[in-house]
């Protein structure tokens, strides 16, 4: 069965090497495209392609007219939520790529999938050694106590902290056995030196010129210290297999599921 795909953000960074990845798979095909930039163009040309036939849109509502069985979105934090709400109302499977989204939202996403019968994937990062990043860190946690995170992006980075950070840090928390140091609420002093508390686990963000995407997870254990650590190019190529991978497979999922590193078995 041919899967029927509409890229959010197709012109993006990352959506537009995703939407390149649809049209070239032999089990997809690209029946939209959403970016307000580009409406009206054939989706082809706009990626530097011959024409295909497919007319970018300016809204996932335009979109949607198509018959579709997937959304894959890849747009802003602030758009995200509304274009998986609109999808699920639709009919329409979702695979979330873009961060930003709270426990949250994605708690009310999961509940309307479960009220629609639908299938909800998301993940912070799409990239199939940043998925093994996590499930190392996660191994780790069941024996190592102390835990947190740090994530690294350069100074335009919009979002804080990056969607693979929180995720992980989410999970990290579900997970993680009682931490040995101080509670930030007992400390004294500038406390937000501490980062933020995400979960159970405290999250440090920088962002400064530099710096692509990297993020790590640091535990400590008397004398002794485990950094698992991914660190990403310039390239949006990387994410473009896990996403497909995802959308492969996102029916078979109930409800919401998230971490990539949840389909690699």
């Amino acid at each position: 069965m041919t899967l029927r795909i509409i890229v959010a953000g197709a012109t993006g960074w990352t959506g537009s090497a995703v939407a390149k990845g649809v049209l070239d798979a032999e089990d997809m095909t690209l029946v939209g495209a959403v970016a307000r930039s580009a409406a009206g163009q054939d989706i082809g040309t706009v990626l530097g392609r011959d024409a295909v036939g497919v007319q970018v849109s300016a809204t996932l509502e335009e979109a949607l007219k198509e018959k579709c069985d997937i959304l894959i979105d890849y747009t802003k934090p602030h758009v995200v939520k509304g274009h998986a709400i609109t999808a699920l109302n639709n009919g329409v499977h979702v695979v979330i790529g873009t961060s930003g989204l709270t426990a949250e939202d994605f708690a009310e996403i999961e509940k309307l999938a479960l009220a629609k019968g639908l299938s909800v994937f998301a993940s912070g990062n799409y990239s199939i050694t940043a998925a093994l990043m996590t499930r190392f860190a996660l191994m780790a946690a069941k024996h190592v106590a102390d835990v947190e995170v740090i994530d690294y992006a350069s100074a335009k980075k919009p979002d804080t902290p990056s969607g693979t950070g929180r995720e992980l840090a989410e999970r990290l928390s579900a997970i993680r056995k009682p931490s040995n140091a101080k509670p930030v609420s007992e400390l004294s002093g500038a406390k937000e030196t501490r980062g933020a508390t995400i979960g159970a686990v405290q999250v440090h963000s920088v962002r400064m010129p530099g710096y692509l995407l990297s993020c790590e997870a640091v535990f400590g254990a008397p004398d002794e210290r485990l950094v698992i650590r991914h660190d990403a190019g310039t390239s949006a190529a990387p994410y473009v297999a896990g996403t497909l991978h995802a959308a492969r497979h996102v029916r078979d999922v109930k409800g919401l599921r998230r971490g990539l590193d949840q389909l690699l078995d």
